[in-house]
C-alpha cells in the first residue's frame, strides 16, 4: 500500500511539474509571437527582440517545433486569439509596490484576475502611473561570474566602454544596466570584448532611493510567496518589485 502511496505522489509531483513546465513554454510561446509583431519580422537576425525571445526560450529547453510554431502565429500563420501586451500596477503585501507584464488576448480578464489575486493577498491593483514612478525602465545583461582572471573593476571598465549606464556585482554574477535603446548595442561589444552574456532583457528597475527593505521574516516569506503565485497566473510574463 505504501508503495501505490509514493507512486500516487510521484505521478502528482509529475503532473505539477509538467504542468508548470508546459505553462512556461506557453508564456514563452506568447513572447516570441508578440516579438514578431511588435520587432519587424520573423527572422531574429533582423529583429532584435524576437532574438532575445528566442534565447530565453533556448535556455528553457523549448522544443524547437514550439519555437517555429510561435514565430508562424506572430506572421499570421497560426491559429489563436489575438494577443496584446498589457502592464499593470499596484501594492502588494507589506506595501511593496509590483509592475506586472502580461500578454493577454482579453485585457479585462486579465485586469480581473490581477485584482482578485491582489486583493487576496491584502495588496491593491491601481491605475497606471500609481507606482511606475518608482521603477526605471532599462536594459539589463547578466553576466556570469566566472569571468576568468577579471576584477569587477576591470568588468565595470569593459562594461562602461561599451556603454553601459552601471553595473551591479551580484551573487556570482554582474549585472550590466544600459539605456532601453542601447541594448542591443552594448550587448554585441561585451561579446565582441569576449564576455559571455547569459540573458539580455528589458527591466523596471526599482530606484534605489524608495526601495523596501524588509527585515522582518515574516513579511519576506509573504511577499515571497505573493510574488511565486503571481508569476504562475498564465498571462503573466514578467513581475517587478521595489525590494
Amino acid at each position: 500500500m505504501s508503495g501505490h502511496s509514493k507512486w500516487s505522489t510521484i505521478k502528482r509531483q509529475k503532473g505539477v511539474a509538467d504542468a508548470k513546465r508546459g505553462n512556461l513554454f506557453t508564456k514563452l510561446g506568447n513572447a516570441i509571437t508578440i516579438a514578431v509583431r511588435e520587432g519587424g519580422g520573423g527572422d531574429p537576425n533582423f529583429n532584435f527582440k524576437l532574438r532575445l525571445a528566442v534565447e530565453k526560450a533556448r535556455e528553457a529547453n523549448m522544443p524547437k517545433d514550439n519555437i517555429q510554431r510561435a514565430i508562424d502565429k506572430g506572421l499570421g500563420k497560426g491559429e489563436g486569439g489575438a494577443l496584446e501586451t498589457a502592464v499593470f500596477e499596484g501594492f502588494g503585501p507589506a506595501g511593496v509596490a509590483v509592475i506586472v507584464e502580461t500578454i493577454t488576448d482579453n485585457t479585462n480578464r486579465t485586469a480581473g484576475e490581477l485584482r482578485n489575486f491582489f486583493d487576496k493577498h491584502g495588496g491593491s491593483l491601481g491605475g497606471p502611473g500609481s507606482v511606475a514612478y518608482l521603477f526605471k525602465k532599462v536594459g539589463c545583461l547578466r553576466l556570469l561570474g566566472n569571468l576568468g582572471s577579471l576584477s569587477p573593476d576591470e568588468v565595470l571598465e569593459k562594461a562602461a566602454e561599451a556603454g553601459a549606464e552601471d553595473v551591479e556585482n551580484g551573487e556570482g554574477e554582474f549585472l550590466v544596466y544600459t539605456k532601453v535603446e542601447d541594448l542591443h548595442r552594448v550587448k554585441e561589444r561585451l561579446t565582441e570584448q569576449g564576455l559571455t552574456v547569459a540573458s539580455a532583457e528589458v527591466v523596471y528597475r526599482p530606484n534605489r532611493e524608495t526601495m523596501v527593505d524588509l527585515e522582518d521574516s515574516g513579511k519576506r516569506l509573504e511577499i515571497s510567496r505573493f510574488l511565486e503565485g503571481l508569476e504562475e497566473l498564465d498571462d503573466v510574463q514578467n513581475v517587478f518589485v521595489n525590494v
